[in-house]
C-alpha cells in the first residue's frame, strides 16, 4: 500500500481560505469525503493531513478529523513558534482530542518577505522546541529561501527537516540552477529529508508530462535518495493540474527505473519513519 505524505483539505463554510484566487476551481468545499474514495481507487491507505492557513483553530479541527477517519495517519499542523509559551503550547496540541496524531509543524515561510525568516532567534527558538516535542518541521518554501533552509537545518541538528514540493523548483520554465546546487546543499545535511509533492503544479500551465518532471526527480533522487524521500499528492491542488491516480501514476513512472526496496521506500517507508506513522 502507499502512504500519501501530503494533502489538505478544507471547507469554505468554517473559514475562507485566502490564498485561493477568486475565479480558482480551487475555491470550492474539498473534504475528506471527496478524497477518500480516489485514495483507497488508487491503493494509498494512509494520509498525513498537512495544514493550509496560520490560524490557530485549523491544527485542533484536523486533529479531530484524524481521530474520526482511518485514513489520515498524521498531521501536520500550525502554531506561532515565535509565542514565548511555544513549549506549553506544543503540549496542550498534543492533549487534545487525537493530539497523538500531531506529527509535525509547519508555517507558511514561502509568503515570509525576509529570505531568512528561518534563522530569526524567536523562529530558531521555536523550532528548538518543535524538535524537543518530538515533532518534525515541514518546510514550505520558494527556491530562493533554501539556503536559509539549509543554514537553519546545520544549526538544529536535533530536529528532522521535511522539504515540500522539492522547494518548489521552477519547471515551467526548465531551469536547474540555482535550485539544484541549493537542493543539494539541503540534503547534505543528515536531518533533512524531502517530498516529491506539488510538482506539477509548479509546470508548464497549459499542459505537462512525466518528462517535463523528470529533471527534478531525478536531482533530488541523486541529493537524497530514495531512503530520504517520500510521495505527496499535494491534493486537492494538484486537481488544477492533474487527478489524483494521475499524480500518483506519475510518481510511479519516475520511480520505475528504481529497485522494488527504493520505490517502497518512497511511496511507504520515508514517510512512515518520518512521521511515525
Amino acid at each position: 500500500m502507499t502512504v500519501d505524505a501530503h494533502h489538505h483539505v478544507w471547507d469554505l463554510s468554517v473559514r475562507d481560505q485566502d490564498w485561493i484566487p477568486e475565479h480558482s476551481p480551487l475555491r470550492r468545499n474539498f473534504t475528506l469525503d471527496d478524497l477518500t474514495p480516489e485514495a483507497h481507487a488508487a491503493g494509498v491507505d494512509r494520509t498525513v493531513l498537512v495544514q493550509t492557513i496560520t490560524v490557530p483553530e485549523e491544527t485542533p479541527e484536523f486533529l479531530q478529523l484524524a481521530a474520526a477517519h482511518d485514513l489520515i495517519a498524521a498531521v501536520v499542523g500550525w502554531t506561532d513558534l515565535t509565542r514565548p509559551d511555544i513549549t506549553d503550547e506544543l503540549s496542550r496540541l498534543r492533549e487534545l482530542p487525537g493530539g497523538h496524531y500531531l506529527k509535525g509543524i509547519r508555517h507558511q515561510v514561502q509568503g515570509e518577505p525576509d529570505p531568512e525568516w528561518l534563522l530569526r532567534p524567536e523562529v530558531r527558538r521555536g523550532l528548538a522546541a518543535v524538535a524537543e516535542a518530538g515533532l518534525v518541521y515541514d518546510l514550505v518554501v520558494l527556491p530562493h529561501q533554501l539556503p536559509a533552509c539549509t543554514k537553519a537545518a546545520a544549526a538544529l541538528p536535533q530536529l528532522t527537516f521535511v522539504l515540500d514540493h522539492l522547494g518548489k523548483p521552477p519547471i515551467a520554465s526548465g531551469a536547474l540552477k540555482p535550485w539544484a546546487a541549493d537542493l543539494h546543499a539541503l540534503a547534505a545535511l543528515p536531518n533533512t529529508v524531502a517530498k516529491l509533492s506539488g510538482l506539477v503544479t509548479e509546470a508548464a500551465p497549459d499542459a505537462w508530462t512525466v518528462d517535463d518532471l523528470r529533471p527534478y526527480t531525478d536531482t533530488a533522487l541523486e541529493a537524497f535518495g530514495p531512503a530520504r524521500l517520500m510521495f505527496g499528492s499535494d491534493w486537492p491542488v494538484c486537481t488544477e493540474k492533474a487527478t489524483y491516480g494521475e499524480v500518483l501514476s506519475a510518481a510511479g513512472e519516475l520511480t520505475a527505473h528504481l529497485a522494488e526496496k527504493d520505490r517502497v521506500a518512497i511511496l511507504e517507508g520515508t514517510a512512515t519513519r518520518v512521521y511515525g506513522l
